[in-house]
């Protein structure tokens, strides 16, 4: 993977009348109803395609490496898929990185839906090629499960492309949020689970926070282990150029209780923070568009767009 990094967005297409999702299994394994997924996307109006490593296992992975990379540059080649969406996260794509072919997805850009363990994939996409993709829901664990209806709306209002440059990227007034430090950034959208930053640091696919608003959520972390690996961004230099910071959910850990690491680790920077935003492992979980240029106002609790999202 020795591609030059980019940081100019390159934009998808927005999900036509009767688009086709592929649906793939970068990471873990999951058993999948697929006359269910399939009856859950032609009751919306669309199709989908699974994809042969959806059925596989190995271990703790969705099929082998070879069959989980196939799977993924077949997705974006298909001229007849419009949006690839992820079965699950888990563990996984990390070791597809070095062997994804950043060049066929820049012949093809379209929509890579996914989050917990395909950081891994936004964070490598976004820095290689500019491709805009969304940290948003995955079919087993949010579509096909239990997740409120913002999971699916905020899916579909991005991806069909009903969000211009100065719409609001919506959040649901039922779970507030919490202004940590005050004030007003912009910069381009990145980050993801917090785990897969501090994992991927070091190596080609590692997150660049450079004047960005860095996006960050966890699960079944403890609080010594979220300090331990925001510890770890800031002595990377990682913390240095963010301009703003999104704080998703830790599910496990209250805003309450995360509050004064919060400070302590971002109050030097003189950045405005916003915590609670329900993004990540929980319900609803918002769809956020990763490399897109935003602007962050923590005083005022609101994340609007400063760019579109597809091509025109």
């Amino acid at each position: 993977m020795n591609d030059v990094p980019t940081t100019k967005s390159m934009l998808p297409k927005a999900l036509p009348a009767d688009a086709c999702f592929a649906i793939i299994a970068p990471a873990g394994p999951a058993r999948l109803d697929a006359a269910k997924a399939r009856q859950w996307f032609e009751q919306r109006g669309y199709r989908c395609r699974i994809y042969p490593g959806v059925g596989q296992a190995q271990g703790y992975l969705a099929g082998s490496d070879p069959q989980r990379l196939e799977d993924l540059h077949d997705a974006f080649s298909d001229p007849d898929i419009d949006a690839i969406l992820c079965l699950r996260g888990g563990y996984g794509s990390m070791r597809l990185l070095d062997r994804l072919d950043f060049e066929l997805i820049r012949q093809h850009p379209k929509p890579l839906v996914g989050y917990s363990d395909i950081t891994a994939l936004h964070t490598a996409i976004n820095r290689q090629t500019g491709l805009i993709t969304f940290h948003g829901a995955m079919l087993n664990a949010d579509l096909l499960g239990t997740k409120q209806e913002p999971t699916v709306q905020s899916l579909f209002e991005q991806l069909r492309g009903q969000l211009a440059a100065g719409d609001s990227i919506g959040h649901p007034a039922a779970w507030p949020l919490t202004t940590v430090l005050p004030g007003v950034a912009s910069g381009r959208l990145v980050g993801g689970n917090l785990s897969l930053l501090g994992a991927t640091l070091g190596t080609p696919a590692e997150v660049d926070t450079q004047d960005a608003i860095l996006f960050i959520e966890d699960v079944n972390e403890p609080l010594y282990r979220i300090d331990r690996l925001l510890t770890h961004l800031r002595l990377a230099g990682k913390l240095a150029g963010v301009k703003g910071v999104l704080v998703g959910d830790f599910a496990g850990v209250t805003v309450a209780a995360l509050t004064p690491l919060l400070l302590d680790i971002f109050a030097p920077l003189d950045v405005p923070v916003l915590a609670g935003w329900r993004s990540g492992h929980c319900d609803p979980n918002v769809c956020l568009p990763l490399g897109a240029q935003v602007r962050l106002d923590s005083s005022a609790q609101h994340l609007s767009l400063l760019q579109a999202l597809f091509q025109q």
